[in-house]
């Protein structure tokens, strides 16, 4: 062990065993024990920490009540994934840099979407009832995705072409939205949604090269 830790130090979490790491969530020292036990349940891990990222490659999702599921009578294909292709990937995109902005974790990630779902599914019934979430940042996802799909129609509109429906946009964001399942592990402070979306839509390296296809394995 590094030289760094000298003696009568203590992990700065529970003050009683020997700190093993240096934790950017804590700023301080901390034993491995309490890395394991409080990374995204106390502590707010930076999705860069290359413990947490270490953890992201052996951890299991949080098992998901089929009943649970969101919007279950929607049905997403493939065919309707590809045929709104260049939605999807704005929507994705707007996502992850709304959720990177604000530090949200998957929780407001979900609520995001699904209070925007109900929005778009009110409007498949003729009625508009804008369904904005409580959370702060919740809302602000909520507001960058609706500016994101405003702008999206009003680009096809100047080009001429008006395909893109309430109902393909209901189909998205509920896609979306269930995949976020996908990465829930069941950590009060989890962003391995968040993390994956930055990977494959966001600034990272990584971004774009697997795009869907990784996200429908969610």
């Amino acid at each position: 062990m590094s030289s760094h830790y000298t003696k009568g130090m203590v992990c700065v979490i529970c003050e009683t065993r020997k700190p093993r790491r240096s934790c950017p969530g804590v700023h301080g020292d901390i034993c491995a024990i309490c890395c394991g036990t409080e990374r995204e349940v106390s502590i707010s891990c930076p999705l860069d920490c290359e413990y947490l990222q270490e953890a992201r490659r052996h951890e299991k999702p949080a098992p998901v009540d089929e009943s649970a599921i969101p919007n279950r009578e929607i049905e997403i294909t493939e065919r309707l994934l590809e045929r709104n292709a260049d939605l999807l990937n704005t929507v994705a995109a707007s996502l992850t840099a709304a959720a990177l902005h604000s530090s949200a974790i998957d929780t407001d990630v979900r609520d995001a979407l699904a209070a925007l779902a109900r929005t778009f599914r009110t409007r498949e019934s003729g009625v508009y009832y804008d369904t904005r979430p409580s959370g702060s940042y919740a809302a602000a996802i909520y507001d960058a995705l609706q500016d994101t799909i405003r702008e999206f129609r009003e680009e096809e509109q100047r080009q001429g072409v008006t395909k893109t429906r309430d109902a393909d946009v209901l189909a998205v964001v509920v896609f979306l939205e269930r995949a976020a399942l996908g990465w829930n592990n069941g950590r009060p402070r989890g962003r391995g949604y968040v993390d994956y979306l930055r990977r494959y839509y966001g600034d990272s390296p990584d971004a774009g090269t697997e795009g869907r296809s990784s996200l429908l394995l969610a």
